[in-house]
């Protein structure tokens, strides 16, 4: 079946432009950290990444390490990418990383020059692509100078390989500044920052969205829904099936599920009285946040997918509402 975008796209999408550059993006990204490995139907994650661009969201965010298997949705996206959306391809933000583990020996993971640019080099292959619009440095590498690992994200971009620079994990806000400054001097400005924010994760409050503001850099907050716990998946106990009930789960422990059951259910009676779904009203709250550009969610169905934009129009919060929905994470909070 061949693939023809809906004319009417970009009607129902409302965009913002990425700190002090020219580059707009959709309030929504749509992640393909799960969902779009050799583990999943190929099929299902077209179908996504189909009513994904129809609902006017230009932005797909990868990394090097999604799938899994590490590699393979960065390869899955390039198939789908060439056979629907060849036509497109200047109407993306196609973005990916590099920082996590992707093989073997010293120079396959972290921050230095050499492992940087390899991995971009390989992420290009996979996605068949002459460029990324976004390149990050996935992770602060402790033991490599930010000169080395910021230098390489310079050099990806002045080579053409890269048309923006971006940052990710890079929590502690001193370190971010040095980054910026460093990428500045270069005369290659960071585009864009992508931190963890959520209603129960909110670190980067304390200083770190002051610090993207100063700078003028844009903010990509990941994991808005606490990978499902933000949803009503979990309202009345942990499904065997779902990712919290798996034993060997490596990201969402059903302990976390557990500590958070009653802070998740007075949250959804809040949404329930504004008129959202709990997984709606958690994107609208980081989405409410001036510093917040784009919150990338996630979706292993066409039908959460239509669930999560909803939230893209709703009206802001009323001063009662973020009173109460504080009041409910206390002792729930990261």
């Amino acid at each position: 079946m061949s693939y023809e975008a809906r004319a009417e796209r970009y009607q129902s999408m409302s965009y913002k432009r990425c700190g002090r550059s020219g580059l707009k993006l959709p309030r929504l990204s749509l992640g393909l950290w799960h969902n779009f490995g050799d583990v999943d139907e190929i099929e299902n994650s077209r179908r996504i990444l189909w009513s994904a661009f129809d609902a006017g969201i230009t932005h797909f965010d990868l990394a090097n390490n999604y799938g899994p298997p590490p590699g393979s949705a960065e390869r899955n996206f390039g198939k789908i990418l060439s056979e629907d959306f060849a036509a497109y391809r200047d109407e993306l933000i196609v973005s990916t990383k590099a920082g996590y583990h992707m093989w073997s020996g010293p120079y396959g993971e972290w921050g230095s020059r050499k492992y940087m640019l390899a991995s971009l080099d390989q992420s290009l292959r996979r996605m068949g692509l002459d460029y990324v619009d976004i390149f990050y440095s996935h992770r602060y590498d402790t033991e490599t100078p930010l000169e080395e690992t910021m230098g390489a994200l310079d050099t990806a971009v002045r080579s053409g390989k890269a048309l923006y620079a971006g940052l990710s994990n890079y929590y502690d806000p001193e370190v971010f500044r040095h980054a910026v400054d460093i990428l500045e001097a270069l005369g290659t400005p960071c585009l864009v920052h992508q931190p963890r924010y959520s209603i129960l994760d909110r670190k980067v409050e304390e200083a770190l969205l002051e610090a993207q503001e100063a700078r003028g850099v844009g903010s990509i907050v990941f994991s808005p829904l606490e990978q499902g716990i933000l949803t009503d998946r979990y309202l009345n106990g942990i499904p065997a099936d779902s990712r919290a009930g798996r034993s060997d789960s490596p990201f969402l422990q059903s302990q976390r599920v557990g500590e958070t059951m009653q802070t998740v259910q007075a949250l959804n009676e809040i949404a329930r009285q504004r008129g959202q779904s709990l997984a709606g009203m958690a994107i609208s709250w980081v989405l409410r946040q001036p510093a917040v550009t784009s919150a990338v969610i996630g979706a292993s169905r066409v039908e959460q997918l239509e669930a999560l934009l909803l939230a893209v129009d709703t009206v802001g919060f009323c001063d009662e509402e973020l009173r109460a929905i504080d009041a409910a994470c206390v002792g729930s909070l990261r």
